[in-house]
Formats: structure tokens, C-alpha cells, sequence
């Protein structure tokens, strides 16, 4: 079992689930099962179901793996970051379509 630091994980370009399971201890098994019933706030685990079978993809933020390892990070301040990134994400589609708007107005005056 290889043995990974903190500074191992951040100088990744993209953790494994086999490197993130050898670094947390646990199986393979266990780190995609705690994934996709956001029981591990590692990460995110996409349910692909467009495909002729279901799966899964995984992308894992090295920043949210170290602080679990260390026990700096829980459920509720993932849930409460994850909440805070939807405002943000929705405010900034209202501004795009407003920005859109405009620019269609605009067009139509010089058109």
C-alpha cells in the first residue's frame, strides 16, 4: 500500500480512487460507496445514466480530501459551501441573462 502526503495529494493533477482509498486507508469499495451516498464529502460522484448501463465518474478535490483525513471538514460545512456555489452560480446566470438581453436590445437599436 503506497503511502501518500498532504503535499503528495495537493501537487496532483488528479487524485485516483485508488490513490484517495490507499491514502484514507480504506478499500476502493468503501471510498466510491461513501462517495455516491454523500457519506464522504471528499468530492462528488456524477450518476451517469445516459449511457446504455448506470455508472459513475468521480472527481475528488485534494483540498476536501486532506481536511476529512485531518478532521477539519463535516457534512454541514460541506453542504453549507456546496449552497453558498449554487447562489453564486444562479446569480451569476441571472447576469448572463440579463447581459444577453441587453445585447439583443442592442442589436435590434443599431439593426
Amino acid at each position: 500500500m503506497a503511502k501518500y502526503s498532504d503535499d503528495d495529494i495537493r501537487n496532483m493533477t488528479k487524485v485516483t480512487i485508488k490513490i484517495a482509498a490507499e491514502y484514507l486507508g480504506i478499500s476502493s469499495l468503501m471510498l466510491t460507496l461513501g462517495m455516491r451516498n454523500n457519506l464522504l464529502p471528499i468530492g462528488f460522484a456524477i450518476h451517469n445514466t445516459e449511457k446504455y448501463k448506470d455508472s459513475y465518474s468521480y472527481a475528488i478535490v485534494p483540498e476536501r480530501l486532506i481536511a476529512y483525513k485531518r478532521g477539519k471538514i463535516n457534512e454541514v460545512s460541506v453542504e453549507n459551501i456546496e449552497k453558498n456555489l449554487s447562489t453564486i452560480i444562479g446569480q451569476f446566470e441571472e447576469m448572463k441573462r440579463d447581459l444577453v438581453f441587453l445585447l439583443s436590445e442592442n442589436g435590434e437599436l443599431e439593426g
